[in-house]
C-alpha cells in the first residue's frame, strides 16, 4: 500500500487554489474543475459533501484537529511574503519551539490549519553561524550528530 495524498474540503476550489499556488507556489498536477490536485499529493476538492457521499451539514469548519505542514528554506522571506494575505487568521505569531524551529499558523480560507516551519537544515546552520559547535546544536537541538549531518547533507 502507499500513501497517496492528502484532500482538502474546499468552499471555492478557484479561489483555493490561487491561494496554494500564490503562497505556496504549488504546481498542479491535475484539474478536474472541482477538484485540484498538486504535484505535492495535495488535492482540494469544491462539493466535498458530494464525493464523500455526507450531507453537506456534516462537513465540519474549522475542526482544529489536522494541521498541514511546510518547510520553507528562507523563512525570513516567507513572513514578508504573507503580509501579501492580510485577511489571514493567524493563530499565532512566530514561535521558536525548544528544539530552535521557528514556526508559524495560520488557517488557509477554508479555516484547515497550516504550519510553516523553518527548514531544520537551516536551523542548524543558523545555529553554526551564531558559534555553536556541532555538539552544541546536538545538545540544543536533542539530535545527534549523525541525524545533524544527515540534515546537513540533504
Amino acid at each position: 500500500m502507499k500513501y497517496v495524498g492528502t484532500v482538502l474540503a474546499v468552499a471555492d476550489v478557484h479561489a483555493a487554489r490561487a491561494f496554494y499556488e500564490g503562497l505556496f507556489g504549488l504546481e498542479v498536477y491535475q484539474d478536474y474543475g472541482i477538484s485540484v490536485s498538486f504535484t505535492c499529493g495535495l488535492s482540494l476538492q469544491q462539493e466535498f459533501d458530494w464525493l464523500v457521499q455526507l450531507p453537506k451539514e456534516q462537513i465540519v469548519q474549522r475542526p482544529n484537529n489536522v494541521e498541514l505542514c511546510f518547510e520553507e528554506t528562507d523563512f525570513d522571506a516567507f513572513l514578508e511574503k504573507l503580509q501579501a494575505y492580510p485577511d489571514l487568521t493567524v493563530l499565532s505569531g512566530v514561535r521558536e519551539h525548544s528544539w530552535g524551529q521557528r514556526v508559524i499558523r495560520f488557517y488557509d480560507p477554508d479555516g484547515h490549519i497550516i504550519e510553516v516551519g523553518e527548514n531544520m537544515a537551516m536551523v542548524v546552520r543558523r545555529f553554526l553561524a551564531a558559534g555553536m559547535t556541532m555538539e552544541e546544536v546536538s545538545v540544543r537541538m536533542d539530535v545527534s550528530i549523525g541525524d545533524l549531518n544527515r540534515l546537513l547533507r540533504n
